[in-house]
Formats: C-alpha cells, sequence, structure tokens
C-alpha cells in the first residue's frame, strides 16, 4: 500500500457513494457501490482476501470516490461507470444483448419481420426468442402460411414473393386491407401458443389436396403441420398462466456468483440465460442487484419478475415500467424459482471446473513459454502480422493475449501509410513505430512478449526500430511455420526455439497465429473490398463520394448496382440524367 493510498483511506467519510480503483497508469480497473464507504473501501487493503481480490488490489495504485445522497443513487451511477469505463474486474455482462422479437408491424398492409428493438406503438410484439435462429424457424413457417407483404417500401412491380405464393402483391393488386387484418390475427393466436385452428385448415387442406391428386401440394401442407408441431413441442408449458416472468436464481461459489434466469412467455419457459460475475470484496445481494438494473436496460420488462429475496431499492432500477416482484414461499412460483437456483448451482459447479482445467493449461503454456526463451513468463503477447496482394492495400493487423487467452478489446488495425508496394520489411517498421511510441506517449504497459508472423527480416525491422528508434527492451520473436502451417518453432536471438509437438505451448502459439491471420486477412479484405467499390464507381462522371454512399445504402452492394435499370437507380434518389449515365456505364 502505497502512501497515496494510506492518506485517502485516513479521511473517508462513512457516506454512501461510489469507488473507482485504478492501476499505475491512471486507468480505471474497477468501479464498486457502498453504504458506508469507509468501510468497504478500507476492507480491500485490510485483512486476508480470496485469489481474486488479492490480483485486483496488488493492480490498485489510487482510487476515488464519489459521495452520494442516498444507495438508490450510488447504484444508478455505479450502472453508469461501468458503461462509461468498462473497467475490466467489472461485471462480465454483455450491454448490447439483447433477444430477438417477431413483430407484427402497425401498417396498412402489414409485415411479418424480425428485431430486436421494442418500439412503442409501432406494432405488436411476441417473444422473445432465445436466440434468432428459433425467430428465424418460426417466421419462415408463418411465411408459407400467410402471405404478408415482405418490402419495406411498395415496389412498382411484383417481387419473387407473389411468385412463389407467399405475398398478395399490394403493390399492384387491389388488396383488401381486411384480409390483413384476418392473417394478423390467425399469426397472433399462432404465437401466443393458440395452434388447433391452424392445424386443422392444414390437415383439411391436406385431405382435400390428395382426395383431388395433387400429391405435391399435399406433402406442403403435411410438411407445415410437422413444422408446426416441432415448434408446438419445442416450448414447454410450466404453467396454466399466461403470464410473461422471468424468474431470477443465484448461487455463490469460490468468489463467483452465477445468476441463473428462465424467461416464460405466453406461460411457456422459452429459454434460460446464464451469466457469472466476479465477486471481490462485494456482498451478494448488491452484485445481483446490480445485474438486474444493467439487464433490465436492454430486456423487455414482463409484467412479473420472480427474485429468491426481498431486494431494498430494486423498484428504482424501473424508469417506464414497474413489475410485480414475486419472492415466492411456496407453491409452483416457488418451484420455478428453486430450479433457477439449482440451475445457477450446477452451472457455477461446471464453470470452476473448466475454467480450472483451461487456466492449468494456459498457466503451463505461458510458464513454458517464458522458460524456452528464458523470459519471465510472458503474461502479455502482442503479435502481428502484414497482408497484401501484389503490395496494394496493405494492411497489418495486431492481436493481444492476456495471460494464454484472446484479449479483442485490445485488438488494433494499422493502414499503411508510409511504404509503397510490397516491402514487408519496411511495413513492420511503421507498424512497430506506431504501436510502441503511442504506448511510450500514453504511459501505458508494454507487452511482455512480441510475436512476428515472419521470418528473420522481420523481426529484425521490428527490433532496429525498438533499438534503435525508441531505446526499449521487449523480446521479439519470429513464429516459424512447419509442412503443416503450424508454428512449431521461434526465431529468437538468432537462434531457432523448439516448442516441441503437441505441448501446451505449441498449442499456445498456433492459436496466436491463426487469431492474428485471421484477424489480419479479414481487415485486409475488408480494405480491399471498399478500395474496389471506390475505384469502380470513381470512373463515373457525376459520382462522387456522397453519391457513391447513397447508392450502395439502397442497393447494398456494387452487384445490385450494375444489375440495376434506370428506374430502379432513379428511385435510389440520384437524378435521372445521373442514372441513365450509370447505366450506360456498366454495359
Amino acid at each position: 500500500m502505497n502512501d497515496l493510498i494510506k492518506n485517502k483511506l485516513a479521511i473517508l467519510p462513512d457516506q454512501p457513494g461510489c469507488y473507482l480503483m485504478k492501476n499505475r497508469f491512471g486507468d480505471i480497473i474497477y468501479v464498486g457501490k457502498a453504504k458506508v464507504l469507509k468501510n468497504r473501501v478500507r476492507s480491500y487493503f485490510h485483512g486476508t482476501h480470496n485469489t481474486k481480490t488479492q490480483l485486483l488490489v496488488s493492480e490498485i495504485a489510487d482510487f476515488e470516490i464519489i459521495v452520494t445522497g442516498s444507495n438508490v443513487e450510488a447504484l444508478l451511477l455505479e450502472i453508469n461507470l461501468i458503461q462509461k469505463n468498462m473497467p475490466k474486474y467489472n461485471i462480465d455482462l454483455k450491454d448490447d444483448k439483447s433477444y430477438p422479437f417477431i413483430k407484427i408491424t402497425d401498417e396498412k398492409f402489414p409485415r411479418l419481420m424480425i428485431t430486436r428493438k421494442v418500439v412503442k406503438n409501432s406494432g405488436k410484439y411476441f417473444g422473445p426468442y432465445p436466440e434468432v435462429g428459433a425467430a428465424n424457424d418460426t417466421k419462415r413457417m408463418l411465411d408459407k402460411l400467410f402471405p404478408l407483404r415482405k418490402c419495406n417500401k411498395l415496389p412498382k412491380k411484383v417481387c419473387l414473393y407473389y411468385h412463389i405464393g407467399q405475398c398478395l402483391a399490394p403493390c399492384v393488386n387491389p388488396v383488401d386491407p381486411n384480409t390483413y387484418k384476418e392473417m394478423s390475427a390467425e399469426i397472433e393466436k399462432f404465437l401466443n401458443g393458440k395452434y388447433d385452428s391452424i392445424l386443422k385448415e392444414l390437415e383439411k387442406q391436406m385431405n382435400e389436396a390428395a382426395a383431388e391428386m395433387k400429391f405435391e401440394l399435399a406433402a406442403k401442407f403435411r410438411d407445415n403441420i410437422r413444422s408446426i408441431e416441432t415448434i408446438a413441442t419445442k416450448q414447454r408449458i410450466t404453467n396454466s398462466e399466461n403470464i410473461n416472468r422471468d424468474v431470477f436464481g443465484y448461487y455463490v461459489d469460490k468468489s463467483v456468483l452465477c445468476i441463473q434466469a428462465f424467461f416464460i412467455r405466453q406461460g411457456k419457459i422459452i429459454e434460460r440465460d446464464v451469466n457469472f460475475v466476479d465477486m471481490y470484496e462485494d456482498d451478494a445481494q448488491d452484485l445481483f442487484l446490480t445485474y438486474l438494473a444493467r439487464f433490465y436496460e436492454n430486456h423487455f420488462i414482463p409484467k412479473e419478475i420472480i427474485v429468491p429475496e426481498k431486494l431494498e431499492n430494486i423498484e428504482e432500477i424501473f424508469t417506464e415500467k414497474l413489475p410485480k416482484i414475486i419472492v415466492p414461499q411456496r407453491g409452483e412460483k416457488k418451484a420455478l424459482l428453486d430450479l433457477a437456483t439449482n440451475n445457477a448451482k450446477n452451472a457455477v459447479s461446471q464453470k470452476h471446473q473448466l475454467v480450472t482445467r483451461k487456466e492449468n493449461n494456459t498457466i503451463i503454456a505461458v510458464q513454458n513459454l517464458g522458460k524456452a526463451l528464458n523470459i519471465p513468463d510472458p503474461i502479455r503477447i502482442e503479435s502481428f502480422d502484414n497482408s497484401n496482394i501484389q503490395g496494394s492495400d496493405a494492411v497489418s493487423a495486431m492481436v493481444v493475449f492476456d495471460s494464454g487467452m484472446p484479449f479483442k478489446k485490445e485488438y488494433r488495425k494499422f493502414k499503411i501509410k508510409t511504404v509503397e508496394g510490397a516491402n514487408d520489411y519496411a511495413t513492420m517498421q511503421e507498424v512497430i513505430y506506431r504501436r510502441y511510441s503511442r504506448l511510450i506517449k500514453e504511459n501505458k504497459a508494454l507487452p511482455d512478449l512480441i510475436l512476428i508472423d515472419g521470418g528473420m527480416p522481420q523481426v529484425n525491422a521490428a527490433l532496429s526500430v525498438l533499438d534503435d528508434q525508441l531505446g526499449i527492451d521487449i523480446p521479439i520473436a519470429g513464429m516459424v511455420k512447419n509442412d503443416k502451417h503450424k508454428t512449431s518453432e521461434l526465431l529468437y536471438n538468432g537462434s531457432i526455439v523448439d516448442l516441441g509437438k503437441s505441448t501446451p505451448e505449441f498449442f499456445l502459439l498456433n492459436r496466436v497465429q491463426d487469431e492474428v491471420h485471421r484477424f489480419a486477412i479479414e481487415f485486409h479484405r475488408q480494405t480491399r473490398s471498399k478500395s474496389a467499390l471506390q475505384s469502380e464507381l470513381d470512373e463515373i462522371e457525376g459520382v462522387g463520394p456522397k453519391r457513391r454512399k447513397q447508392l450502395m445504402k439502397h442497393f447494398k452492394s456494387l452487384k445490385k448496382i450494375k444489375e440495376a435499370s434506370v428506374e430502379e437507380l432513379a428511385a435510389s434518389g440520384i437524378p435521372e440524367r445521373l442514372a441513365q449515365e450509370i447505366y450506360r456505364h456498366w454495359r
């Protein structure tokens, strides 16, 4: 504990608020809340701790506090601070995760669509579905049964869906809006779990088609019946109440909080969700409340929420509508809660077993790699790969592995600025200089090992920049591939280091190699695609960056622009004269 922290601990207030732990570079690594800041913050620096808390405390070089007027304010502030700073030790919850809904739009000729965003007064929503695949299966089935329109905007001529019987083509045909209302009502029944009437009608149509010896048509009806029955059996009835509710149970083991959620829609469990939260000196109930607050920022709020215990201030996390919060003591709801809690207990036990095996392998790999190169354990590894085609659209990519695991938040892409043609040596020099001069300037941590996907020229290029231009000493090794294109040896200090086959370090190095190569190729493909698009469209007089963007936004691809008629080009919003010029250009 340094003198700065000692002095700050002595003057902590006994009020509620949030605390922000920082490392030696000033980065916020953890955000927490407390009813009494003095007690909570001091607890980190006194007494014994579990391994995770020890690791956190070992990185703390400073901290800040923000005093709030109440525990509720501290909860809301904590959520905002986590969202803004994304500290490495906080809850590993994907904030952008949301579940798909099937929506019947509120239009004269409604559409059926899949969306992850619920907008008030824009239609009727059904779900959420556990994954987009399940929603797509259901929508495909409904598209076959009910010919609602598919186009975002009504076109001037019929499309393929009309010809295959999945659209009534209101764009050209006089369709009674009541027909759409009736179809929408039937779809709504289906999505609410009332399949009987649709199944009876399909069975009747199948029998009629078979009687008329229209066996292909009868087979289609039969397949539709089977699809509906499959969808119906995937949804397990849990109770007779047609109520949307979420059920949450949690369990703590070895400083890990596991939260298990069951989503029940129209009386059916449609799926579960599992989240693991690392605990430090936190209270499990406080962490669970924080989880719920962040969860419902981006998720559908049901009519009822079942939780294992009474939570102080839980009502404050719902700003729009307040669901009914239930802590069941007996009966069917208590059975659901016990089911969620038991699943959380099993999940956290399995996670510990898997994590232990995974950590053992990666730790051994990192340690063995350090021994093989005679350097301290390379906890942070940064790896580079260049990509170009005959010198064009040259790019480079960097991936980061922390403790043997990919750290994707730290991946970086580089467009080459100073090198012309295919010159891997100069490209590597530019990228290495840009990367590490910036880290030095920003006073950020340097890696323990740099890996280059290349031979001695690329390694020497990187060394010349670090030694001669930047004056820093970081171990650099080149990844040497065997006849199966796998990294089995490293070029280090002018000699070959054999990693052996089927060793933990062999698998780690190959994972690094595959990841950096994939990342570089993906970036190069994106860059090349943009360049090709820009060069082809820029050949046409009158098409500049603004028109190019307008055309791509409308048609989505260069291929569709090439195939478009003059009328279709003009429909994108460009002048008709320019549309004619573009049409003539491709022909």
